[in-house]
């Protein structure tokens, strides 16, 4: 169990990388590993999945099942994008085992998440996180197929939608063999023009919609939007360094909004150096665990 978590510790993709490979932050490493073994629920389940419990701030965390949704940076960077507002009302369309909004709450902590998710087994994990972390009335999960009416909530009733949706149509490359990873990165269960109908009919008139998509399609992108009435308004580009191409769009649409796209600086994950840029570090919560 200790060889495998250094391991995941130790993978440059993993969020705790810079983390335990900086000499200067070896404490806070340690002080992490042992919340982990000691608290993490490291259950093994038929075909060997793993369940684990990462912390973001204080006692607030999130729980995440190696056989379901991984975390990916991607989730972490929309996190950090949407302007929050006191007590609005978000809804997480495909919410996984429920990070995105684990995330919003950290951020705004009188938010209320509405996840909709396919799958019970991430369900019931997005309620133990809600329930470990103290947000049993503010991080919801319900399950249901947002491309049937009848499962989403009512019309109008929310601020913010946010998503993650599947990035590649199953066509233009292969579909992982893992039912979960093809369901989350491939259009195979649903698509972009089923995400945007969805937030279309959740806004409230001049409610947004954050997304986080591939920049190769963010042309289908905003053309969808715009389909089901959410106007593009803010776009900011995700790129690995400066001297990199952007890989990833942040796009903000309105419901019912006027023309108008304001594009932000692009967002570099990192500096010339090859370490983490403060943004980079922000979306994960490390600036505040550095400052301890």
């Amino acid at each position: 169990m200790l060889r495998c978590f250094f391991a995941v510790l130790r993978r440059r993709r993993s969020p705790w990388y810079n983390t335990i490979n900086d000499s200067g932050r070896i404490p806070a490493a340690i002080l992490r590993m042992a919340e982990n073994i000691i608290s993490i629920s490291a259950q093994r389940k038929g075909g060997g999945h793993m369940e684990h419990w990462d912390r973001l701030r204080g006692d607030q965390g999130f729980y995440w099942d190696d056989g379901l949704f991984r975390p990916s940076t991607d989730t972490f960077l929309l996190g950090g994008f949407p302007v929050l507002r006191r007590g609005e009302r978000a809804c997480d369309l495909g919410a996984g085992t429920g990070l995105l909004g684990a995330l919003l709450l950290t951020r705004e902590p009188s938010l209320t998440v509405t996840g909709l998710e396919l799958r019970e087994d991430a369900c019931r994990l997005a309620r133990r996180t809600a329930e470990r972390s103290g947000w049993q009335e503010r991080l919801l999960c319900r399950q249901g197929d947002l491309r049937r009416r009848e499962d989403l909530p009512p019309a109008g009733g929310f601020d913010l939608v946010v998503s993650n949706p599947p990035y590649f149509p199953p066509e233009t490359g292969r579909v992982s063999p893992q039912e979960t990873r093809s369901v989350a990165r491939s259009e195979v269960v649903c698509t972009l023009e089923d995400v945007c109908r969805a937030a279309g009919w959740l806004l409230r008139w001049g409610g947004r919609f954050c997304v986080v998509f591939p920049t190769e399609r963010l042309v289908e992108l905003m053309e969808t939007a715009r389909r089901f009435g959410l106007e593009p308004k803010r776009l900011r580009m995700v790129q690995h360094d400066a001297a990199g191409v952007p890989g990833l769009v942040l796009l903000e649409c309105r419901r019912g909004g006027k023309p108008g796209l304001r594009a932000e600086p692009a967002l570099l994950l990192y500096d010339p150096d090859g370490r983490e840029t403060a943004e980079h570090r922000r979306a994960y919560f490390r600036e505040e665990e550095q400052a301890l």
